[in-house]
């Protein structure tokens, strides 16, 4: 009986064509596994980093993926994110990046809506603070950027960056 440590797993014993991987990933994701968020004012359409391992789980068993380097500045974090698909000709990789703000600047507002004022300094410029992020921490909001990024150099959900 095979043990955990010498039992092939599918993906080491049948290793599908990097052309039949790519056409697969090329192929617009239905819209049953998108989601969407506002972000400056507009609905922004994306595949989720979950939806990205599935995918890849399904179109290149046995991908494997690794944050490569992280760099930080006074207010922002960046990661490189390396993704590589087995394929029956050999082992290809990319890599991309992903950014978050550490912290972000906000208008400063006095007040209750709709007779709140923004605050402004002596020049009559709107006053701002510095604040957490509110939704998610930087590391992890960076790497899937990085991770969604790379899987799109392999073409997966290239649909969703073309302009209207």
């Amino acid at each position: 009986m095979p043990t955990l440590t010498t039992e092939k797993t599918p993906h080491k014993l049948f290793k599908r064509s990097i052309t039949d991987i790519l056409s697969d990933l090329a192929r617009p994701v239905p819209d049953r596994f998108l989601e969407t968020r506002q972000q400056g004012g507009a609905d922004l359409t994306y595949i989720a980093w979950y939806t990205v391992a599935k995918l890849l789980d399904y179109y290149a068993p046995g991908w494997e993926g690794a944050i490569t380097q992280m760099h930080t500045t006074s207010d922002r974090l960046f990661v490189t994110y390396r993704l590589t698909i087995h394929a029956a000709e050999g082992t290809f990789t990319r890599e991309a990046t992903g950014t978050e703000l550490l912290k972000e600047e906000k208008e400063v507002w006095v007040g209750q809506k709709p007779n709140r004022k923004q605050l402004k300094d002596e020049q009559g410029r709107p006053m701002t603070e510095r604040r957490e992020l509110a939704y998610g921490d930087p590391s992890s909001n960076a790497e899937s950027m990085a991770f969604r990024r790379a899987a799109a150099k392999f073409g997966l959900g290239l649909h969703l960056y073309e302009k209207e």
